[in-house]
């Protein structure tokens, strides 16, 4: 079963060269550390910066270069720095290539739910809503279960939604997941975790066809 860094280090395998890709807070800010050497990548975050490196080491850290996050930043030769308008303009006009995004729960039909848990105190929305209603390909980088043990890969979303029908893809801890028309199609399996592991922490339609390769990384 995988960390957090294991699944972003297997989601940085879809990152292609050339890419503009944005990171969402959590498990995917920590794609970027992982990323191929062989390739160039610019990472967007919504507060402004293009061109985001890996995280920087202790002590070396500059207060006002933060993603999204507010986590403290890198930035990679050619990096430049915009206002709001402008970071918005880029997403909605789908100038960015892949966005990864995590969640706490998504359903079989691609619908995401990343913001709100009612009850609690919540600061707003932010940058997601904008992401999955202009972004044609979004991953999702996520945990299969919650704390309880129970699953977040839903027939439907319980959770206030964000997007709907806007999930491509599911990287957890136990697998790769492809959403597609019929539901959850499994793809990958995580190393020292079977299919039928897979099976019983999933509750949405979960469809299994032929052997199921354990992730490659």
């Amino acid at each position: 079963m995988l960390d957090k860094n294991g699944i972003a280090k297997r989601i940085a395998k879809e990152v292609q060269n050339g890419y503009y890709v944005n990171l969402g807070i959590g498990i995917p800010t920590l794609v970027a550390n992982y990323v191929r050497d062989d390739i160039e990548v610019e990472f967007q975050s919504e507060n402004g910066v293009l061109g985001m490196g890996p995280f920087p080491f202790e002590g070396e850290e500059d207060a006002d270069i933060i993603n999204a996050g507010k986590q403290t930043i890198t930035t990679l030769p050619g990096a430049s720095f915009f206002d709001s308008a402008m970071s918005f303009s880029m997403i909605r006009g789908q100038h960015v290539d892949l966005t990864i995004l995590g969640a706490m729960e998504v359903a079989e039909n691609g619908d995401i739910a990343n913001w709100k848990i009612p009850g609690k105190m919540v600061k707003g929305m932010g940058g997601a809503m904008d992401l999955v209603a202009s972004a044609e390909n979004i991953i999702v980088a996520m945990m299969h279960t919650n704390r309880a043990g129970a699953s977040k890969l839903l027939k439907t979303c319980s959770l206030p939604l964000t997007g709907v029908g806007c999930v491509k893809k599911i990287v957890t801890n136990m697998a790769v997941i492809e959403v597609t028309d019929k539901g959850f199609k499994l793809l990958e399996r995580a190393p020292g975790v079977s299919v039928e592991d897979i099976k019983n922490a999933t509750d949405g339609h979960l469809i299994v066809e032929g052997e199921i390769k354990e992730m490659e990384f």
